[in-house]
C-alpha cells in the first residue's frame, strides 16, 4: 500500500464515521432566466463593450456576410483550416473573390514568419458563446490551431445564436467539461488588451487588434 492509500485508508475509518459530502449551492453561478433574445442582446452588450464587433446573418448568408467584413477590413490574406465546415464553405465562396487564402494546418515553423507578417485576418469557428461576460469559446484543432486567434491582426469568429449560453458555469454543466476536459481551451472576450502601470488600457499589444462575430442565426430571427 502506497504512503497515499494509506492515507486514505486512515481517513475511511474515522471513529466518527465517514466524512459528509458538503452541500453545494452554485445557484449565483446559473440561473439568470435569460430568454433567447435577452441572452443574445446580453452577450452582444459584453462583447462591444470592449470593441468587439458582432455582426447578425442568417446562416444561408453568413459568408456573403464574411466576404462584406473582409472588404470593410481591406484583407487581402486569409488564414483557415480546410475541413471544418465554416472553413470549407468559406473557402468555396471566396473563391470568387480576390482573397489569398492561407492554409493554417501546417507545422507553425514553417510558416512562422508568414503568419506574423503577412496574415492579415484569421477565420475560426467557435464552440459557442457566454452571454453573462460576452465571452467565445473555442477548442483549438491541427485543423484550426490557437494561432488564428491570437497571432493575426484581426480574428473572426464564427458563432451559431443556439450555442451561446447564460453563464460559464452553464457550459460546464451543459457540455460536461469535467468529463472530457481539452487540453486547450480558449475564452475570448473582445480584442487583445492590457493595461500598465498607469490604467492605460491598450488594444492589440499581444494578439489581434480587432474582434468580428459573426453571429449566425436562422432567418427568421436574424436581425
Amino acid at each position: 500500500m502506497s504512503a497515499r492509500e494509506a492515507i486514505l485508508e486512515r481517513l475511511r475509518q474515522r471513529l466518527d464515521g465517514d466524512i459528509a459530502v458538503p452541500t453545494s449551492d452554485f445557484a449565483v453561478m446559473t440561473a439568470r432566466g435569460w430568454n433567447r433574445e435577452e441572452r443574445l442582446a446580453r452577450f452582444e452588450a459584453m462583447i462591444t463593450a470592449v470593441r468587439g464587433e458582432v455582426v447578425r446573418t442568417s446562416r444561408a448568408d453568413w459568408a456573403r456576410a464574411l466576404v462584406q467584413v473582409l472588404a470593410d477590413k481591406g484583407v487581402g490574406t486569409l488564414a483557415l483550416g480546410r475541413l471544418h465546415d465554416v472553413a470549407s464553405e468559406a473557402r468555396e465562396t471566396l473563391a470568387a473573390h480576390d482573397i489569398a487564402l492561407v492554409d493554417a494546418d501546417r507545422d507553425i515553423e514553417s510558416w512562422s514568419r508568414e503568419q506574423f507578417e503577412d496574415v492579415d485576418a484569421g477565420l475560426t469557428s467557435t464552440l459557442g458563446g457566454i452571454a453573462e461576460t460576452g465571452s467565445l469559446f473555442l477548442w483549438p484543432t491541427p485543423d484550426e490551431p490557437r494561432r488564428l486567434s491570437l497571432v493575426p491582426p484581426l480574428h473572426i469568429a464564427v458563432l451559431d445564436a443556439d450555442h451561446v449560453h447564460d453563464t460559464f458555469f452553464d457550459v460546464l454543466r451543459d457540455q460536461r467539461w469535467a468529463e472530457r476536459m481539452p487540453t486547450n481551451a480558449l475564452l475570448i472576450s473582445g480584442p487583445s488588451k492590457t493595461a500598465d502601470i498607469e490604467q492605460t488600457l491598450v488594444y492589440g499589444v499581444h494578439g489581434p487588434r480587432q474582434l468580428v462575430v459573426l453571429l449566425r442565426q436562422d432567418r427568421d430571427t436574424a436581425a
